[in-house]
């Protein structure tokens, strides 16, 4: 649930998921709009099918019991190296180094280690000295250590060099510059995109379509990409015409919200549709109208959780 998402994001999730969900068997077993459900609002919904294919697999090839060695844990869906070294560290004890963007910057200034942060040399350098360090008797508590300290101390920028505990032994630090190091990557700028979203609503239901983007594995409202010169009443009013063959009493924007991710800095706007009763929709079989209790069983897209709940939905 950690990758790419804060971890104040993630604890209620987390909380919600492991009552819902208690051990490995149960995981195993569920079905998988069930999970998709349980991660609703979390995005990147790749990581809850990887999670269950990997729970399954558990029970099948290990008896329920999730293996110890780096090796057997690669094999597992959605498990690469940094998550593998973490599991077999913390949870077993083995000495293995979990490196990530934290940890790489913890080391890099600790030695005062100069390179780009995606550059394979540093990296390189940075592992090498992540293994050697690894190599103790409490393997967990060290790689949570250098998880922390990078998290909450030895921040990009502005560190807090003043409450370090290896603030002694830096060479960052010492070189007056301490967020110098390492150098940044190169990155590209978020993609500005412009959304409407078409809150159909009729006896108390919401209309849901799949999302394409997901490949239909969660559900999410109707919504259309709007350019920067189409007017958002004619975009709506062609979503709802659609879909439904009817977009008389669309209102709006009756709301309007950014939702960034690393790639895309999206801005949606909201536009309502009250109808008496569900019309005959032109793509019935591919379109659910939700009630109250749906919507919080179905795996949702973080977008449209915000739009419903801002609409009291």
């Amino acid at each position: 649930m950690l990758q790419q998402t804060r971890v104040e994001t993630v604890i209620p999730f987390y909380e919600r998921f492991l009552r819902r969900f208690p051990d490995v068997a149960s995981l195993a077993r569920a079905r998988e709009p069930a999970v998709l459900a349980a991660w609703s609002g979390l995005g990147y919904y790749r990581r809850a099918r990887n999670l269950h294919a990997a729970a399954r697999d558990i029970v099948r090839e290990h008896s329920g019991r999730i293996p110890e060695s780096r090796e057997a844990l690669l094999a597992l869906p959605g498990i690469g190296g940094y998550t593998a070294a973490a599991i077999a560290s913390i949870a077993f004890g083995r000495p293995e180094a979990a490196v990530d963007g934290n940890v790489t910057r913890v080391l890099a200034r600790i030695e005062g280690l100069r390179g780009r942060r995606d550059s394979a040399a540093l990296r390189g350098r940075v592992r090498a000295l992540a293994e050697s360090l690894a190599q103790g008797t409490r393997a967990g508590d060290w790689t949570q250590a250098l998880m922390e300290l990078g998290a909450t101390i030895c921040l990009p920028r502005e560190p807090l060099c003043d409450r370090c505990p290896a603030a002694r032994f830096c060479a960052a630090r010492r070189s007056g510059e301490p967020d110098r190091f390492p150098e940044a990557s190169a990155t590209k700028p978020p993609r500005a995109e412009r959304r409407l979203l078409l809150l159909a609503r009729a006896n108390g239901r919401v209309l849901l379509v799949p999302d394409e983007a997901d490949s239909r594995a969660t559900w999410t409202l109707p919504y259309a990409r709007v350019g920067a010169t189409t007017p958002p009443l004619r975009a709506a009013r062609a979503l709802a015409a659609g879909l439904l063959g009817v977009f008389t009493a669309l209102s709006g924007p009756s709301g309007a919200f950014r939702h960034r991710t690393f790639s895309h800095d999206l801005t949606y706007e909201v536009w309502a549709l009250d109808l008496v009763r569900p019309p005959d929709s032109r793509r019935r079989s591919e379109t659910v109208w939700a009630t109250r209790r749906q919507l919080r069983r179905l795996p949702l897209r973080a977008h449209t959780l915000k739009a419903l709940q801002d609409a009291g939905a």
